[in-house]
């Protein structure tokens, strides 16, 4: 299969912003891809070259990419620097400079041999593998046409940008290798509970349905989070889970999801990202605190204070978020481990169960310590018993209290999110001093102290209706002179030309970016807006929700991926929970 194919799709989705010319562009690749093939070529649409939780990245940063140009065409450096101050973009710079060299009738280049090459280049490393990887990479552009080389320039540096998410990938397999959407959600199910869509894509292109319907839950390959609704009362939470609940107490630290097969421990973090080196304290708590030879447990590791055995606020374990000097961040920032699910235990899938059918085998296996504990929980059936344990949990130093339904339907629900679980916050009583998780989509630049810099950010929420990104507020406030410095880097990998496919937006920002940063905002009140689209149409014709003088809290939320973010649904229910009380 010519790697040709792929980038004159990749070249048609770019220019659209309909999910559904994106999901036919993308069915007429995947049909015309060989089955041996279907996962690496899944991969390359995604810009990586293996499911996230391997960890197994390309690595080249832009200035080595240069170099590789440079040698590629004969060009020097310097002259491939400023085409690219120019286009702004590494793949365009290597399309054009490669379009004015003297044309060369080359032997075309497969899937196969793009994938090797930049595999080789991922995986090489010691002394001297800076200049390998630039040759290996220089040897594959010389090889390309003008547009594979864009793509291939785009792949190396983390900068595809493509737009495709992984459900519309999910529909496409459906569709050409399911029969039609009718078998989206055995598909779906395959993906949740292995975290893996080149593994899917293989399976049902070889057997179909019946293939990806034996998928199961496996130690080392995470599962999927389930995702927690928010409501803002306990008559409300309660009113969704059938008149009782458990409820958690909710604490300020990282999710985790720990997979121990006899001694070995691997920790993936929401995002399907393996953080094991880390947490080697939590790693040790995990060998000395579950008996059972294998398991996957959900837990949240929280910072604490040594001398004092409180909890410390997630930011400070955020910094143990490196990949140096862990021993000094474990000696300073020690953590504790809360369990909360386990979905997995001595061969059994667990995911079937009720909530209280899982909490018994979490039980049964977990050796209680100081610093490896089960949650606090408790069973409340009338408003006056979830008051006092939400007190009791707020004093406890957490954020609030977690709500789960306890009915035979409360099962775990790997990648869904929904009212089986409830989050129930301390701010949430007072109008709007919610923290919610928004998601960057644009920048507005600066003017007078902030030129130079963003002035503003364009925020939105995540809808997981239609699987897009809808815009709530311009964000200005709360930036310290340290994040207005440091948010140009951060949101440079993420920049785009035009609005991002899964945006729906009726701003026109400065800058785009593909949906990637979360933070953390605060705000006075949600109202009305004809410039928002969170809501659009719900409450008032061409008018959406917005956020009223929000403010960035300071916490950049590096633990959770875009679709993690507060959802267009918490923020209907948060308004519609105002109109009531002014009501």
């Amino acid at each position: 299969m010519e790697y040709r194919l792929l980038a004159e799709i990749f070249s048609k989705i770019e220019s659209t912003t309909k999910r559904t010319a994106m999901t036919n562009f993308l069915s007429e690749l995947l049909g015309k891809t060989p089955p041996d093939l279907i996962d690496k070529v899944v991969y390359l649409v995604q810009g990586k070259l293996y499911p996230d939780f391997l960890g197994i990245e390309i690595g080249m940063a832009e200035k080595l990419v240069i170099r590789a140009v440079s040698l590629a065409t004969g060009l020097s450096a310097r002259e491939i620097e400023e085409d690219l101050s120019r286009t702004g973009d590494i793949g365009d710079t290597a399309y054009e400079e490669l379009r004015k060299a003297k044309p060369e009738i080359k032997e075309p280049l497969t899937v196969s041999d793009v994938y090797t090459a930049l595999d080789r280049i991922a995986k090489t490393a010691g002394p001297g593998s800076i200049e390998v990887k630039i040759n290996m990479l220089a040897q594959l552009i010389k090889r390309a046409i003008p547009l594979e080389a864009k793509y291939i320039a785009r792949t190396v540096t983390k900068k595809l940008r493509l737009g495709v998410a992984d459900m519309t990938i999910l529909d496409a397999l459906a569709i050409v290798y399911g029969g039609g959407r009718q078998s989206r959600p055995a598909v779906e199910r395959a993906y949740n509970v292995t975290s893996d869509l080149g593994a899917v894509a293989q399976a049902i292109a070889r057997g179909g349905v019946e293939a990806v319907k034996k998928f199961k839950v496996t130690v080392g390959k995470p599962i999927r989070p389930m995702l927690a609704e928010r409501l803002r009362s306990p008559a409300e939470i309660l009113a969704k889970t059938g008149g009782e609940c458990v409820a958690e107490y909710k604490y300020d630290g990282e999710r985790v999801q720990i997979h121990k097969q006899g001694n070995d421990v691997i920790l993936f973090s929401r995002r399907i990202e393996n953080i094991t080196n880390q947490y080697p304290d939590v790693v040790q708590l995990v060998q000395n605190t579950i008996t059972a030879d294998s398991a996957i447990i959900e837990g949240e590791i929280v910072a604490f204070d040594p001398e004092t055995n409180e909890m410390r606020p997630f930011q400070e374990l955020m910094r143990r978020r490196r990949k140096y000097g862990i021993e000094e961040m474990v000696k300073e920032f020690p953590a504790s481990i809360f369990y909360f699910d386990c979905v997995y235990e001595s061969g059994r899938d667990l995911t079937g169960l009720s909530f209280p059918e899982r909490r018994k085998v979490l039980e049964r296996i977990v050796k209680r310590t100081d610093r490896a504990r089960i949650v606090e929980h408790k069973i409340v059936r009338n408003v006056d018993e979830m008051e006092k344990f939400f007190e009791e949990s707020v004093q406890s130093g957490t954020e609030g209290i977690l709500c789960k339904s306890i009915g035979p339907e409360s099962i775990y629900q790997a990648g869904s999110r929904g009212f089986l679980w409830i989050k129930f916050k301390r701010e949430y009583r007072s109008e709007m001093t919610d923290t919610v998780d928004l998601v960057v989509v644009g920048a507005y630049y600066g003017r007078g102290k902030r030129a130079g810099v963003y002035g503003s950010l364009l925020m939105a929420v995540y809808s997981p209706d239609t699987d897009t990104f809808k815009t709530i507020t311009r964000l200005g406030a709360g930036f310290t002179d340290k994040d207005l410095a440091e948010l140009p880097k951060m949101l440079e990998p993420y920049k785009i030309e035009k609005r991002h496919p899964r945006v729906e937006a009726k701003e026109k920002p400065d800058v785009w970016f593909v949906p990637a940063v979360v933070l953390e905002v605060i705000g006075a009140e949600i109202t009305l807006s004809p410039l928002h689209t969170t809501g659009f149409n719900i409450f008032r014709p061409d008018s959406g929700l917005a956020i009223r003088f929000p403010r960035f809290t300071g916490r950049y939320r590096l633990d959770k991926s875009p679709e993690d973010a507060t959802t267009e649904r918490e923020i209907i229910e948060m308004y519609e929970s105002r109109l009531r009380k002014v009501a």
